[in-house]
């Protein structure tokens, strides 16, 4: 099983780079964050012909989360119980797992999030960020208990150690960097869930975010700040975790890359 994540930037302009990639990466399920529009205005129909089904959680001009799956969603959660938010920045659904493999007939559960960025530290949106990590973190613990095969993915907003970070001492404690945040990155761990990626030996200056200015793609002045964690149960069978920089390439690209986990 193949599941992804992608933070588009909006899927107006990129829906033609989305479709393309699922072509070349057919991925039994591609999470988007970002997509800046409306469910209304949401591409279901074109989606659909590309063989893949969506739960969508849509938001004019800003936010925006979407499952994109090969089987049906079911159980389909949209933002966090028991957190009040305006934003729509969540999207839980139930999968079926593919019919081959070890994990044949059970289902897995999908939370897709697209993390408040937080602006710097200090200000109001930052505390807000604070305040939603923390509705997050109680939360995905009953999902958890619900869901044994949990899959948390999406567009964080936080390097989770200097690792992540093209420049980690001149950005210490800046907004992605700060002690706050990879507390609750590492909160997230605590309740069971890994980072995929750093299971597997990976190459060294890994991102999947550049700004779009001074060059940052070119001289890979990036972030790693989209993340895949697995439950406790998955662990076990992630064989693969890849960034994928292509898209980054694309005229008109998202700022962003997909982020592709292998089970198996």
């Amino acid at each position: 099983m193949k599941l992804a994540t992608w933070n588009v930037n909006s899927l107006a302009v990129r829906l033609p780079q989305v479709l393309d990639w699922l072509a070349a990466n057919p991925v039994d399920v591609l999470c988007l964050q970002e997509l800046k529009l409306s469910e209304d205005k949401f591409p279901f129909d074109v989606l659909a012909a590309a063989g893949y089904q969506s739960a969508v959680f849509g938001q004019k001009t800003y936010n925006g989360v979407a499952i994109l799956s090969r089987t049906p969603a079911r159980d389909v959660v949209k933002n966090m119980t028991g957190f009040d938010d305006e934003q729509s920045r969540v999207i839980a659904a139930t999968l079926d797992m593919p019919t081959e493999g070890e994990l044949t007939g059970r289902e897995v559960r999908v939370i897709n999030g697209y993390f408040v960025n937080g602006q710097e530290p200090g200000s109001e949106k930052f505390a807000y960020k604070m305040q939603w990590l923390s509705g997050l973190r109680d939360w995905v613990r009953g999902e958890l208990l619900a869901h044994p095969l949990l899959v948390l993915l999406g567009d964080f907003n936080i390097t989770a150690d200097d690792r992540d970070s093209y420049d980690p001492v001149a950005l210490r404690e800046t907004i992605h960097h700060t002690t706050e945040e990879r507390q609750h990155f590492q909160a997230l761990l605590e309740l069971g869930l890994s980072d995929a990626f750093r299971l597997l030996e990976q190459p060294e200056k890994s991102y999947s975010w550049w700004d779009y200015r001074e060059q940052a793609f070119r001289r890979n002045r990036g972030l790693r700040i989209d993340h895949i964690l697995v439950s406790a149960a998955l662990k076990p069978l992630v064989t693969a975790c890849t960034i994928d920089r292509a898209p980054r390439k694309n005229e008109r690209p998202s700022d962003h890359v997909p982020v592709v986990l292998t089970l198996g």
